[in-house]
């Protein structure tokens, strides 16, 4: 951990603004899943702490961009649904404190009213347009009498905004949250020092998605690479299997190959299903069952790992000392082709109760581990995403090089 924290750094008194990662799902005012604002509350209770005036600040969806849509299709645009109140509402409630929310954005003529330990929210920055376009003006706006800046929103750290990247070129002393630092001390240990034997699940529906990643697990020598859900058919259909009508990109295929032929020749593991649940594309409903990756035929659909190759996986996970997951096995948001995601997230599980440091990210992946209920036996869950990839692609975050070093 190269980079200085909110820990380093005296914030007694000081005006601190933090960027959090409130990107959370709401529907009608009420918060779905809150685990990013709990994941961010050891950082501002810190703060609270220790006497800071703190102003927090995320982002929540596409705002502007959805407003484009719906004007070109003359539909109606719901605003609302963008807003961070209810954060804000729910935030008091963690912090057994009134969080007072800042509609119009205008923070600065709240911090000279704040007392030392009060809490503002700023409404969406992705109302203004300036965000995302990481405009200097905007930037500075948001700078405007802070003295400290903290980054605690791992999952945008990939993007270079004006809350994320902008904003430093304006603020002396920017450092990393305590749920930043976790994440890149978790992800950092993986990539650079990992415990062996070090074992990575990869699944999702695209190749394309999961390249660099790939490349840069086998370039470190993982020990082995298990790949499932429906970028698995890429590599089958590439070997020359019969895949029926299931997923494939058909213009990574050489690709695939390569990447087989650089994991043999790196004497890295590399696993594909034998077997998956399939449906008949004609009867969906009535034909599920598990058959063999070779006995596929035209009519098939492959919508999950099958119970051979569960337990071909789970053996995979005996003994492992690191474990990284990304991206489910299967359509997981249809049951009962969870089954297989859920299987691992048990197996990932069980290896961390055997000693194993695991690390799951992406959003299926982390849903699985909730809805099993085994959040508290795993290691590490990144709340990153696509940052998560890009770090684990060997990528520098703009989010992160922009934080100031130890």
């Amino acid at each position: 951990m190269q980079k200085k924290t909110i820990k380093d750094v005296d914030i007694a008194g000081k005006t601190v603004f933090i960027r959090v990662d409130f990107n959370v799902p709401i529907k009608n005012g009420v918060i779905e899943d809150d685990t990013r604002i709990k994941g961010a509350l050891p950082t501002i209770k810190y703060a609270v702490e220790q006497g800071a005036k703190v102003i927090l600040a995320s982002h929540l969806g596409r705002p502007l961009k959805d407003k484009k849509k719906a004007e070109e299709k003359g539909l109606p645009y719901d605003a609302g649904k963008y807003t961070l109140k209810p954060v804000a509402e729910k935030l008091s409630e963690y912090l057994g404190a009134a969080v007072a929310f800042e509609q119009d954005g205008n923070i600065g003529s709240l911090i000279s009213a704040m007392n030392n330990g009060d809490v503002v929210m700023h409404e969406n920055l992705r109302l203004d347009a300036g965000e995302e376009k990481n405009d200097p003006d905007f930037a500075k706006q948001l700078a405007d009498g802070i003295d400290v800046y903290v980054n605690d929103a791992f999952g945008t750290a990939h993007r270079s905004h004006a809350s994320t990247e902008g904003i430093t070129h304006f603020v002396d002393t920017c450092v990393a949250g305590l749920l930043m630092e976790k994440e890149l001390e978790f992800l950092g240990k993986a990539l650079e020092n990992p415990d062996r034997p070090f074992v990575a699940i990869l699944g999702g529906a695209k190749v394309s998605d999961k390249i660099p990643v790939i490349e840069s697990l086998i370039e470190r020598k993982v020990d082995k690479l298990l790949i499932g859900g429906a970028m698995a058919y890429t590599f089958f259909k590439a070997q020359g299997f019969t895949v029926g009508k299931s997923l494939v990109e058909d213009d990574m295929m050489p690709k695939a190959l390569e990447i087989e032929q650089q994991a043999k020749d790196a004497g890295v593991e590399f696993i594909l299903p034998t077997d998956h649940q399939v449906v008949d594309s004609y009867d969906p409903i009535n034909s599920r069952k598990a058959i063999q990756i070779e006995f596929t035929n035209t009519g098939l659909v492959g919508l999950d790992i099958g119970p051979e190759t569960i337990e071909i996986f789970k053996q995979a996970l005996e003994g492992a000392k690191t474990i990284v997951w990304n991206g489910p096995m299967g359509m997981f948001e249809e049951k009962p082709f969870d089954e297989g995601t859920i299987a691992i997230a048990n197996a990932v599980a069980e290896a961390t109760e055997k000693g194993a440091t695991s690390i799951v990210g992406g959003g299926d992946s982390v849903a699985a581990i909730n809805q099993a209920g085994l959040a508290d036996k795993i290691s590490h869950i990144s709340t990153g995403g696509g940052a998560t990839l890009e770090f684990l692609s060997g990528d520098t975050l703009p989010g992160v090089a922009a934080l100031n070093n130890r």
